[in-house]
């Protein structure tokens, strides 16, 4: 999603307790970056406008989260998400960190010790050009970087609109030696989530007409 540029957002993200601005200082001791550092953790790719990770995080205060994306702009957008569904809540923001950083190169600030129970992808974008589908987050070379720090059974739930980027993905995921454990074609009349957070990107694809793939894939 292209966003424009806040001259407001590198500020607010640089003074907010729950920003981390030089991830890499962290790899190998995430639990380290959270006040309740025996919490699992989990973690959400191209966090956008951080209301999933929000309203997830907010739900489940017994597990930590890492929200990533790489522009600023967005992730000031999140932080103030995350801010206000947490108010609403009246709660302290004590188990999410937003980081900004590109996700091709995620081994930079993780590894196996970070132990990550599970990965959230919602809605990234399909890059449906040949030339650009190793851009995306469930390509094989990227799932094959995501289970260098997954713990054993570690999950991926994965949605989109795309119907093509869903078709390959399934083959990404078997490629890569991930287990596909659920999958559908239709989520909200085929339910596969406990508990499934509408997006912003979902409400409104649904709202067109358009339905929407998901699918959970287990690390064997």
């Amino acid at each position: 999603m292209r966003i424009r540029f806040k001259k407001w957002a590198r500020p607010e993200l640089e003074a907010s307790a729950f920003y981390v601005d030089n991830p890499q200082d962290y790899k190998g001791k995430w639990k380290t970056a959270f006040k309740n550092n025996s919490n699992p953790i989990q973690m959400e790719l191209g966090c956008g406008k951080g209301t999933f990770i929000a309203q997830l995080a907010s739900k489940n205060l017994d597990i930590n989260y890492i929200a990533i994306d790489m522009v600023d702009a967005m992730l000031g957008l999140a932080k103030r998400n995350i801010e206000a569904i947490y108010k609403e809540k009246n709660l302290e923001i004590e188990n999410i960190k937003l980081v900004r950083h590109d996700i091709e190169r995620i081994l930079l600030f993780m590894d196996k010790k970070d132990k990550i129970e599970r990965i959230y992808i919602n809605f990234c974008n399909p890059w449906p050009r040949p030339k650009h589908r190793k851009k995306r987050l469930t390509n094989t070379k990227q799932l094959l970087l995501y289970k260098e720090f997954l713990v054993e059974g570690g999950e991926i739930f994965f949605k989109t609109d795309d119907d093509a980027l869903f078709k390959d993905s399934i083959k990404y995921f078997e490629d890569s030696k991930f287990k596909i454990i659920n999958k559908t074609y239709d989520l909200h009349n085929e339910p596969i989530f406990e508990d499934n957070i509408v997006t912003e990107h979902e409400k409104m694809f649904s709202d067109e007409g358009i339905k929407i793939k998901a699918l959970i894939a287990k690390m064997q």
